[in-house]
């Protein structure tokens, strides 16, 4: 039996994402949170790349898109940090374990237990499932969410970072390594919303130009009314359509919201935006 079946199919096109539980075992989960702990102890941060990772509109020009660090790490393994973490010397004021927002983006690419599980059979097969004929892998990351300090995310649209030509090419997988509940910062999501075509693109300037990314339009003001929340069981996955508008809370509670999460383009027919 697939693990996505037609009715899964036929949720994520009306509402633009669905929730599949047991994709990962217990011990999977586990097995990669244990394997992300031992890349954190042995983190070394230069003082330039300690950046602050944020999702508002100005604030991640200045910290996220300004960043050399960030915007090469595409093909790297690297740690990007929640508010807060550093004093005014780059000191750390938190454990170091506590203080990161996520690692990014090509733990696919070089670490053995999260290319396993992202070129897995079950992916595999929900990638033919959703027709993807040539799906290549974007980037993935390992986001923690940390008790207490855990960041809300603002609404937004995967496209508007993962832009494609013709929109509709990308697909994000959310795996839960613990389970994500209202309180400690599911996601949450406008259903339908990925039919509206994207507000806002985060692209490149031209070469020797400084900020070294822009937004091209704004992102739109949304009813928080319409936002459903998502929990999801450890283990499970929730498939992202890239121009789905989600956003996910603060993490109030006193417990971690581990994630790994990446992306997948369907390359056949498609063309990666060079200005991304």
């Amino acid at each position: 039996m697939d693990f996505m079946t037609d009715r899964d199919v036929q949720k994520y096109l009306e509402d633009g994402y669905v929730v599949l539980d047991g994709l990962l075992t217990s011990q999977e989960c586990d097995e990669l949170r244990q394997r992300m702990a031992e890349i954190v102890d042995r983190m070394d941060v230069p003082e330039h790349c300690r950046t602050t990772f944020s999702t508002g509109h100005d604030e991640q020009l200045k910290k996220q898109g300004n960043a050399d660090y960030f915007i090469t790490s595409g093909d790297q393994i690297r740690f990007f940090f929640e508010k807060g973490a550093f004093d005014d010397q780059g000191e750390f004021l938190v454990p170091k374990q506590r203080s990161l927002n996520k690692v990014g983006h090509a733990l696919h690419a070089y670490e053995p237990l999260y290319k396993k599980v992202t070129h897995s059979a079950k992916v595999q097969g929900m990638a033919k499932k959703l027709g993807l004929v040539s799906p290549v892998i974007l980037q993935s990351m390992f986001i923690f969410k940390q008790p207490g300090v855990g960041g809300e995310v603002a609404p937004h649209q995967d496209a508007t970072f993962l832009y494609t030509e013709p929109l509709g090419k990308v697909v994000g997988l959310w795996i839960a390594l613990e389970d994500a509940s209202v309180t400690n910062g599911c996601l949450w999501f406008i259903p339908g919303s990925h039919n509206r075509g994207i507000s806002r693109r985060l692209v490149r300037t031209p070469k020797g130009s400084f900020p070294l990314t822009d937004f091209s339009g704004r992102e739109q003001a949304y009813d928080d009314g319409k936002f459903l929340a998502v929990p999801v069981k450890k283990g499970g996955v929730v498939l992202i359509h890239g121009e789905v508008v989600h956003r996910s809370a603060e993490n109030t509670s006193e417990d971690s919201r581990h994630v790994y999460t990446f992306h997948v383009m369907e390359a056949q027919d498609a063309r990666w935006s060079p200005d991304n």
